[in-house]
């Protein structure tokens, strides 16, 4: 059994709490090593507005766009799939739209950005995880929930750009 099918069937107050504490171990290990990881963000599109989500780890009081880092061999359209699945269950095509390089203070990022639109269900459809998603808006790109994670920032200033 893999570690997240475990992680799933976990009641939602101990997925919230395991997700806080992997998140301070991963940052701990970020600090230690200054890594160079990868990741993907998911612009999911529907009727002029994207999908912004705050996750419950990490700094719970920035909106974010769904998304998260690559595991061992994955590309990134597979996981840009994979964490749509997870986070949102949706099943959509994916389209690249860009490649985001970021350093931050502990680690360096490549970004890839991928866009698709909303499946016909609407956003009734979208299955959030309670464990992972504290909150979900849909808003315009030239006026997204405030305060963006820096990560998100850089994605919308970057689709705003063109």
């Amino acid at each position: 059994m893999r570690p997240e099918d475990a992680l799933a069937r976990l009641p939602v107050t101990a997925r919230r709490w395991a997700y806080r504490a992997a998140h301070r171990a991963l940052r701990v290990w970020w600090v230690v090593r200054r890594p160079h990881t990868r990741g993907v963000k998911c612009v999911l599109r529907h009727d002029g507005r994207v999908l912004f989500v705050r996750h419950t780890y990490g700094d719970r009081r920035v909106w974010e766009l769904p998304g998260g880092g690559l595991r061992r061999g994955e590309t990134p359209s597979a996981g840009a799939a994979r964490e749509a699945h997870e986070e949102l269950g949706v099943g959509t095509a994916w389209t690249p739209v860009a490649t985001i390089h970021a350093r931050g203070r502990p680690k360096t990022t490549t970004l890839s950005v991928f866009a698709g639109d909303l499946p016909a269900s609407g956003p009734a459809g979208v299955q959030f995880d309670p464990g992972e998603i504290a909150e979900a808006r849909w808003a315009p790109l030239d006026a997204p929930p405030a305060p963006l994670a820096p990560l998100a920032r850089l994605v919308v200033e970057r689709l705003r750009a063109g």
